[in-house]
């Protein structure tokens, strides 16, 4: 963090985007860094409030009405000009100054995250890998008893029993990677389609109609080299995460984005895969954290559902992201369509 000084020539030289603020929070200097990051006329912002600034999202306009007396961090705030799609990431420092205040901008990745794996501590995988443990048994019992059930129903309670069936011998594959880790096992084309309809028929089990489904996708789209199950997995946070958020609507949308960039790599093809959900939205305090694990905005949360979402992510090479107002949030898988990223 930089100490404020009146020279506006000097700060005008800096590489970090930078703001002065007035004592309501508008914009009285840009230096040309910061109209560059932001893609716009340095002759456009003089004038405009600083909180217009923040894409989805109120932190920085809460922020600048407290009025803080001291130095104020905001992790990673989507930042875009009014009325424009073009969205950039920052960590920001509000400096108070004067009658005003300084506001200096510090760009991180255009998709944002911390991949939660670093952040796991050894505690808590002695502990996951224990419960793992104890979970084997069960699983195997809820698989075993589908399996008699379905010689006992009709046939359009055996599709429910296949459900059951499917979904223990996925979690058990789930529970043997935690108890024994091993090399990445090598990864299949997946029509992404197919794993997003079995996510519709878990919501369907159970949310039942309590929870509108829809479906929005692009068939052109080429198949994602990549993990299913765990992708499936992914997806299932989501959506379970919108229908626990009391959603009366989950749209599923797929589509192709061309040119994209994920971190510092420019992808040719990227898949773009949105859970579009009515909810309550994501609560202003976990805003910050939300991605990362054991945070949770309900008390019976584990807060790993989004941190194993980000993982999987990750580990497509691709990343999660996220916004949300009351009564719309969306959170976005963008993964790597290409053949180089896939074999990575």
């Amino acid at each position: 963090m930089i100490a404020p000084v009146a020279d506006e020539a000097l700060f005008d030289a800096l590489t970090t985007p930078l703001l002065r603020l007035d004592a309501e929070g508008r914009v009285v200097f840009a230096n040309a860094a910061c109209a560059r990051w932001l893609g716009v006329s340095r002759r456009r912002l003089p004038g405009m409030h600083a909180g217009a600034l923040q894409r989805d999202g109120e932190q920085l306009a809460a922020l600048l009405a407290s009025a803080p007396e001291a130095p104020v961090r905001l992790r990673a705030i989507g930042m875009a000009i009014p009325g424009s799609e073009d969205i950039h990431f920052a960590d920001l420092w509000l400096t108070p100054h004067d009658d005003g205040a300084w506001l200096e901008i510090h760009p991180v990745d255009e998709f944002p995250g911390t991949d939660p794996a670093q952040l796991l501590p050894s505690a808590l995988a002695a502990s996951l890998k224990g419960l793992a443990h104890e979970l084997r048994n069960p699983l195997a019992g809820i698989k075993g008893a589908a399996q008699l059930l379905a010689r006992r129903v009709g046939s359009d309670e055996r599709e429910l029993t296949g459900i059951i069936e499917s979904e223990a011998q996925r979690l058990a594959v789930l529970v043997e990677r935690l108890l024994t880790p091993a090399p990445p096992e090598a990864r299949l084309p997946i029509n992404v389609h197919a794993v997003l309809e079995r996510v519709v028929r878990l919501a369907e089990s159970d949310a039942g109609w309590a929870v509108r489904l829809q479906r929005d996708y692009d068939p052109s789209l080429p198949e994602l080299i990549g993990d299913p199950d765990a992708l499936t997995q992914s997806v299932w946070n989501l959506v379970r995460n919108a229908i626990e958020a009391g959603a009366g609507s989950v749209t599923l949308r797929t589509r192709a984005e061309h040119g994209v960039r994920i971190g510092d790599v420019l992808q040719p093809l990227a898949l773009r895969l949105d859970i579009i959900d009515d909810g309550r939205g994501v609560p202003p305090e976990l805003a910050e954290h939300l991605l990362l694990p054991l945070v949770s905005g309900r008390a019976d949360g584990t807060g790993l559902g989004l941190a194993q979402a980000q993982q999987v992510a990750r580990a497509h090479r691709g990343v999660l992201v996220w916004r949300s107002r009351p009564g719309h949030t969306v959170f976005t898988l963008l993964l790597p369509l290409t053949a180089e990223d896939a074999d990575g």
